[in-house]
């Protein structure tokens, strides 16, 4: 029964996507039969979500020109342990620096450190067509890319550096439903060069994981006021390794928003912080109990 529900889940969310993407093929589609003047004329719809991200994942909003972020994210460890190490407060932790900018209208480029394997990461993230007010494309869809490199100096467990290398690719898919409520659906692929292996009873090196893994996020929020939201994140894995499949993610929290910070605070049960990370190692389970508590900080400067 539980697997029916888990397979059920996973081919809702590829339907969605796959509704979503063929809207925006046929919205394409008539604003080519449009003249460029009717075109200039749409109206698009702002602030579907007021963050740059959105507990795990990137959001498809995109800051404006010229716009500056500093950002913290932060993952305390799990909760399981209870009182022994104040539910994960005192137990070891994760956490990534961030910088941002945005160059150009709907480019951002980033870059970050980590302390998990002290992993560099550069970011590109591309606002493709924004959700029209009416009359035009429904959804919002946007790019975001990452690669990063471990530069722990641990030689031995690295056949040659390009073995340090990870990337992430994302398709973010959103819709502002209502003033109030925002929905996003996100497919990603995630690579790593080196994975780990296993000695065979044939005496062969077998790797315990495909080096791409497949992915798919679902995630919203709910404006209380102005500023202040519920928010919700659900990652499902999709590719299937020989051994070591990584458990799904369940998040849930509340963000508080103003013109140049966002915070948020959630329980969630990803302890990496890049993505590709989440989306190949976690092994908390959340029908375990392995929980932990996480925090994002964003600061933003606008140089108009």
């Amino acid at each position: 029964m539980k697997k029916n529900i888990k397979q059920f889940a996973i081919w809702m969310q590829i339907g969605i996507v796959a509704y979503l993407l063929f809207a925006i093929g046929n919205n394409v589609c008539a604003q080519d039969s449009t003249s460029a003047k009717s075109v200039a004329k749409i109206e698009r719809v702002r602030n579907t979500f007021l963050g740059n991200m959105l507990i795990d994942n990137q959001t498809v909003m995109v800051p404006v020109k010229k716009t500056f972020e500093f950002t913290i994210q932060h993952r305390f460890g799990t909760i399981n342990n209870g009182y022994t190490d104040m539910y994960g407060l005192f137990a070891t932790a994760n956490m990534r620096l961030g910088w941002n900018y945005t160059p150009i209208d709907n480019l951002q480029l980033g870059v970050g450190i980590c302390k998990e394997n002290m992993q560099w990461d550069g970011s590109v993230k591309y606002a493709i067509t924004k959700q029209a007010v009416s009359h035009g494309c429904p959804v919002s869809v946007t790019y975001f890319g990452d690669m990063a490199v471990s530069t722990l100096p641990l030689k031995g467990n690295f056949a040659n550096d390009a073995d340090r290398i990870s990337y992430f690719n994302q398709l973010i898919v959103a819709r502002k439903v209502t003033s109030h409520f925002s929905v996003q659906v996100s497919p990603s692929l995630s690579y790593y060069n080196n994975v780990a292996g296993y000695m065979s009873a044939e005496g062969t090196v077998k790797p315990t994981m495909n080096n791409a893994q497949l992915s798919v996020a679902t995630m919203g929020c709910y404006m209380i006021t102005g500023g202040m939201g519920i928010i919700v994140d659900y990652d499902q894995p999709l590719t299937q390794n020989p051994t070591n499949n990584p458990c799904p993610n369940v998040s849930f929290g509340i963000q508080f928003a103003t013109i140049t910070h966002t915070f948020q605070v959630f329980l969630g049960n990803f302890q990496g912080i890049l993505q590709q990370s989440n989306n190949f190692f976690n092994q908390n389970d959340y029908t375990q109990s392995r929980y932990l508590i996480g925090f994002n900080i964003t600061k933003r400067w606008n140089y108009f």
